[in-house]
C-alpha cells in the first residue's frame, strides 16, 4: 500500500525531488508539498533582481504548477510545528497534515533587531520576493528625491545587496547614498584578497562602508549600534544573519547549536528515521556547513534517492558535502568577485560566470 510523502518547503534542496514527483506517484505513493507561495525564488539571483538585472520571472520556479502537473498536491501554507510522535505537521492556517515520510527544507529567517515601529521601508532579505517590493519602493522615491539606503550585514548577502542597490540608484535622477553597515569588518569569513577586491568594487560604485559594530535597534528608522553610533536612513535592508525555525527544538527533535534539525550522513533525523532534511534548516552532524546554496544543490540527488529508497525499503546513500565550493559575488553593475581554492577573478568576467551558472540552474528546473 502506498505511503504519504510530505515535503515541508519548496526550496533548493527539494528541487530534484520536486522534479520527480511523478516517480513517487507511479510507485503508488502520495506526495504533498507545502510552501508559502506558488513560486519559489532562487536566492542566488535575488540581489541581481533587486539591482534591476533580473525580473521575477527570470529567477523563480512555478512550484504549484510543476507539482500538480505531475500528480502531487500543493498546499499554499507554512509549517509552524511538528509532532514526531503522531507524525503530524501543524500549519500556519491552523490545519494539520499527517505524514509517513517527511523532508524539511524550510530555509532560514533573518535575525531582526528591536524595532519600535514596523516600517514599510524595512526589508529583510528573506523571503527573496520581498526584494522586488523593495526595488519598486526605492525606485519610486529615488525618482522624486535623494534617498539613503542602509544595508545591514557584512556577509555575502549584505555585500551583494549593497552593490546592487547602488546599481539601482545609479539610474535615478537624484543623488542618493548606499551605506553598508558591515559589523566589525567586511566579509570576515573570507580571505583578505576577497575582502579587499569586494571593498574596492563597492567603493567605486559609491557604496559607503561603515564598520561600526552590530545593530542593536531601529527607532523611527534610526539605526543604533552597540558602539554607540547611530544614523538615520530612508530605507533599511537587513541581511544580519539567519536562523532556522524554532519548532524543531519545541518538538523535542535533536538540533545543532544554531537550532537546525540535526541530520546524519543520510540527511536523516537519527531518532526519527522517517524525517529527512536539507538546506539552511538542518545541522549536518558530520561537519558544520556554511549557509550557502551550493550545499542545498549538492544535497538534492541524495535527498531524492533516500526519500524514494526509504519509501521502498531500499538502501540509503551517504551525502558527501564535497570540497571547497565556488564563491561568486554579484556586486552590481555587472561586476563580481570569484574565488575557488587558490584561484580568484574579479570584475565583469566573474559576474558573467555567475550569470551563466545561475541561468543554467534556472533552465534545468523550469
Amino acid at each position: 500500500m502506498g505511503k504519504h510523502l510530505v515535503l515541508a518547503g519548496a526550496g533548493h534542496a527539494h528541487m530534484v525531488t520536486m522534479a520527480n514527483i511523478h516517480v513517487f506517484c507511479e510507485l503508488g505513493h502520495r506526495v504533498t508539498v507545502i510552501g508559502p507561495s506558488d513560486y519559489h525564488y532562487y536566492s542566488g539571483m535575488g540581489p541581481g533582481m533587486l539591482g534591476g538585472g533580473y525580473e521575477p520571472d527570470d529567477i523563480r520556479f512555478a512550484v504549484k504548477k510543476n507539482i500538480e502537473d505531475q500528480g502531487g498536491v500543493f498546499l499554499r501554507d507554512s509549517v509552524v510545528g511538528v509532532d514526531p510522535a503522531s507524525q503530524e505537521l501543524q500549519l500556519e492556517s491552523g490545519g494539520k497534515i499527517s505524514y509517513d515520510v517527511l523532508s524539511f527544507n524550510t530555509g532560514s529567517y533573518v535575525d531582526l533587531p528591536k524595532i519600535d515601529i514596523i516600517s514599510k521601508r524595512i526589508y529583510p532579505v528573506k523571503p527573496i520576493e520581498r526584494l522586488y517590493l523593495a526595488r519598486a519602493e526605492i525606485e519610486k522615491l529615488a525618482h522624486r528625491q535623494s534617498v539613503t539606503v542602509a544595508v545591514v550585514g557584512g556577509g555575502p548577502a549584505g555585500t551583494e545587496v549593497a552593490g546592487n542597490v547602488a546599481a539601482l540608484l545609479s539610474k535615478s535622477s537624484h543623488s542618493s547614498r548606499v551605506i553598508l553597515y558591515a559589523g566589525r569588518a567586511l566579509l570576515t569569513k573570507f580571505p583578505k584578497s576577497v575582502q579587499n577586491k569586494s571593498r574596492q568594487i563597492l567603493t567605486k560604485s559609491g557604496v559607503i562602508i561603515r564598520e561600526k559594530g552590530h545593530l542593536l535597534s531601529i527607532l523611527d528608522n534610526c539605526l543604533h549600534f552597540d558602539s554607540g553610533f547611530a544614523e538615520k536612513a530612508d530605507f533599511i535592508i537587513l541581511a544580519t544573519g539567519v536562523h532556522p525555525s524554532r519548532f524543531f527544538r519545541e518538538a523535542g527533535l535533536k538540533t545543532g547549536p544554531e537550532g537546525g534539525l540535526l541530520v546524519n550522513s543520510k540527511l536523516q533525523c537519527p531518532d526519527h528515521p522517517e524525517i529527512f532534511g536539507g538546506g539552511d534548516c538542518i545541522w549536518y552532524e558530520d561537519q558544520p556547513l556554511d549557509k550557502v546554496g551550493v550545499y542545498a544543490v549538492r544535497e538534492n540527488p541524495v535527498l531524492f534517492h533516500n526519500l524514494k529508497a526509504f519509501l521502498q525499503g531500499e538502501a540509503l546513500q551517504d551525502f558527501d558535502p564535497g570540497g571547497d565550493y565556488l564563491l561568486i559575488l554579484n556586486l552590481g553593475n555587472g561586476q563580481g568577485v570569484l574565488r575557488k581554492k587558490w584561484f580568484q577573478m574579479s570584475g565583469k568576467p566573474a559576474f558573467l560566470v555567475k550569470d551563466w551558472i545561475d541561468r543554467k540552474f534556472i533552465r534545468t528546473f523550469k
